[in-house]
């Protein structure tokens, strides 16, 4: 299955052989199209009509409520109802960390490395497009991404801006009702569609992620009001970036506890890991390989 020993290991040891073996075949298949339903502008079904009319075939996802597949070889700027906003390109799994933040009307959110805007956007749909979404990224020219999805959606209360969420005085006095961090990471969730990663990257890499990311999420806590909710996310199916680094941060910040009140989690108990994060698998669910840990501020 194309695979370096190091990667498939811990695969062995996490399913059984059967299992693990459909995991590999997952990772090498090529993915369908999956789009974002703008839902200020169109509904689900609606868009499933619009595709339908014109020969396309379409079903709607399994767990987002706004997600859609596409089936064939398709041309993404010439489908109906991009030029017109009605929906965007992103993954179900993507879309469900957003849903699992459930940021409300009126709040005051921060995306840390929004670039290219898929979940800050998402966020503001989620929120009617009232509040204030604070969304920013190291890159300028990826910035830009931001600026042209939030014009093409429609959206009014996402505002991009280049900064560095590691350095010492990034958004220093400011405080968030909810927070999400969907930090770098090794994208081994995510290698059915970038297959050369898997031989670029070695155990080292992933602790070095590992490293980033424990440093990010404790900028992110310093910026949360007490009583708010802060997502930890990554398209990693790496332990040592995702559990991991949750208990390191839990161990650091008592005030924070794991969060499994989500109405996400009440539809659907199969996402959820037995220490009440968010887990998704290509072969089980269809969709990228996701990780996302929902953490609560007590004080």
């Amino acid at each position: 299955h194309s695979l370096p020993d190091w990667l498939a290991r811990p695969w062995l040891q996490q399913f059984p052989q059967e299992e693990a073996t459909a995991l590999a075949q997952a990772s090498l298949a090529v993915p369908f199209l999956t789009l974002r339903t703008n839902t200020r502008r169109i509904t689900r079904p609606q868009l499933l009509d619009l595709f339908s009319e014109v020969g396309i075939s379409a079903q709607p996802c399994r767990f987002a409520p706004e997600a859609i597949q596409l089936q064939g070889h398709l041309q993404i700027p010439t489908l109906p109802g991009f030029a017109e906003g009605l929906w965007t390109v992103q993954d179900q799994a993507s879309q469900l960390v957003s849903h699992l933040l459930d940021p409300q009307p009126g709040e005051r959110v921060l995306d840390l490395c929004a670039a290219p805007g898929g979940k800050a956007t998402h966020l503001a749909q989620l929120m009617d497009d009232r509040g204030a979404i604070v969304a920013t990224d190291l890159n300028r020219r990826r910035i830009k991404r931001i600026n042209d999805l939030t014009a093409r959606l429609g959206l009014q209360i996402v505002q991009p801006g280049t900064a560095d969420a590691l350095a010492p005085n990034y958004l220093t006095g400011e405080q968030f009702d909810r927070i999400l961090l969907d930090a770098p990471c090794s994208g081994l969730g995510v290698i059915r569609r970038h297959p050369e990663a898997k031989w670029r990257l070695t155990p080292t890499e992933l602790e070095r992620c590992a490293a980033r990311q424990r440093q990010l999420l404790a900028v992110a806590a310093a910026l949360l009001k007490p009583g708010g909710v802060l997502v930890y996310a990554t398209c990693s199916t790496a332990e040592v970036e995702d559990e991991a680094v949750v208990d390191d941060f839990l161990s650091r910040h008592p005030d924070f506890v794991v969060d499994t009140t989500a109405t996400l989690f009440q539809l659907h108990p199969e996402l959820v890991t037995p220490s009440g994060s968010m887990r998704l698998w290509p072969h089980r669910h269809g969709c990228d390989g996701f990780f996302a840990a929902r953490l609560a501020r007590n004080c």
